[in-house]
């Protein structure tokens, strides 16, 4: 892990790795912060992407931050992180937080499951040449003082990744909604992935107590996922428009949409709550937090020449488009520039209310800062 220069002191800011005070630190002395672990919901992927549109040329209408002006340049978002493929984003969650903290600090990588997050001698595993979270986390708890941490784990120990390549396929080859048989997955999945994020959780811990902290010197919120697609009644192509695969960015059957947005996002939003009541850490429920917002959703659009990208009219997902080369696969139905945002907002309404269980919705024709967090 690589140590940064801190933001201005003005701002309060650190840098999304680390920050190295001069004299060693305890569990009560050195500059506080807020540390988010976990995978892709949570590290920044995406974050390239201010909304979505089908301009194939230079900063495609506005969207893509990685434009330099003569190429593409995504390290400019994800910065060493773009090689690895962590995708540790410029605006992720942690970063876009509005907290008096001195640290932002952000540890997640994308793709990361609940076993990147143990220690390695409980059988943690490292992630695209990094130590595991824990041992990230062991470093800067000894170095900084931890008041948050904030984890998004557990989705890719149920398959997310691989549920949403099976429908899409499903629906390109006509063979029918692919729900049932990724019910059938999650179902087989459910035990091992949300024990997974048991122990992950009595891992930070551990890793806390050894830095001399006790639960009470921290707070601790496990987070839930948003849904990156919209119910079928809103979305804004109907199941069988050529429109929804090939530039619309939401290639499902209706079928499939309602049981993503209404039933997979709660199911595991449910377990995820139930498992941080077991535990004892506060639990942030982000079901409804891309509402309106999604990819295809009526209530958004994609950004042209002619009407650019907004926090107020642009999706807040990455699309997922069949005959569009724009970005890597692994951005697709992440939150983007405009989610990270909303989540960064999110966030920080949860963290100044105190400790406690809550919950974040989108206001209906605004932005990012319009996110509504109630108990």
């Amino acid at each position: 892990m690589n140590a940064v220069e801190p933001g201005p002191q003005s701002r309060g800011v650190l840098a999304n790795r680390c920050y190295i005070p001069a004299a060693h630190a305890s569990a009560t002395s050195g500059p506080t912060t807020v540390v988010s672990l976990g995978d892709s919901f949570i590290s920044g992927e995406a974050g390239r992407w201010k909304g979505n549109s089908t301009i194939s040329t230079t900063d495609r209408a506005g969207t893509d931050r990685a434009w330099t002006g003569t190429g593409y340049d995504a390290s400019r978002v994800y910065g060493d992180t773009d090689a690895s493929g962590c995708h540790r984003s410029d605006v992720a969650e942690v970063l876009s937080t509005v907290v008096f903290f001195a640290g932002k600090i952000n540890l997640a990588c994308s793709g990361a499951v609940t076993a990147n997050i143990f220690r390695s001698s409980n059988g943690g595993q490292g992630e695209k040449g990094e130590p595991t979270q824990a041992a990230k986390l062991r470093y800067v708890a000894a170095i900084t003082r931890v008041k948050v941490v904030v984890l998004s784990i557990g989705g890719n120990d149920l398959g997310f990744a691989d549920i949403i390549q099976a429908c899409a396929q499903a629906y390109a080859a006509k063979t029918g909604p692919c729900n049932p048989a990724q019910q059938q997955a999650v179902n087989s999945r459910r035990q091992a992935a949300f024990f997974g994020v048991g122990k992950a959780i009595d891992e930070v811990r551990a890793v806390m107590a050894d830095a001399g902290y006790q639960r009470s010197d921290y707070r601790f919120i496990l987070q839930s996922y948003g849904s990156p697609v919209p119910r079928a009644s809103e979305a804004r192509y109907g199941e069988l428009d050529p429109q929804r695969a090939s530039t619309g960015g939401c290639p499902f059957y209706d079928a499939d949409l309602d049981w993503a947005r209404s039933s997979l996002v709660s199911q595991i939003s449910d377990g995820l709550s139930y498992v941080a009541g077991v535990k004892g850490v506060e639990f942030l429920d982000l079901r409804n937090s891309l509402q309106g917002r999604e990819v295809c959703a009526t209530a958004s659009r994609q950004a042209t020449v002619n009407q650019p990208p907004s926090g107020e009219t642009s999706e807040w997902a990455r699309f997922l488009t069949l005959n569009l080369a724009q970005g890597e696969i692994q951005e697709t139905l992440h939150p983007n520039f405009y989610g990270q945002k909303a989540l960064g907002r999110c966030l920080s309404l949860a963290i100044n209310a105190g400790a406690g269980r809550g919950s974040c919705r989108t206001t209906a024709g605004k932005g990012p800062d319009g996110m509504v967090y109630t108990r």
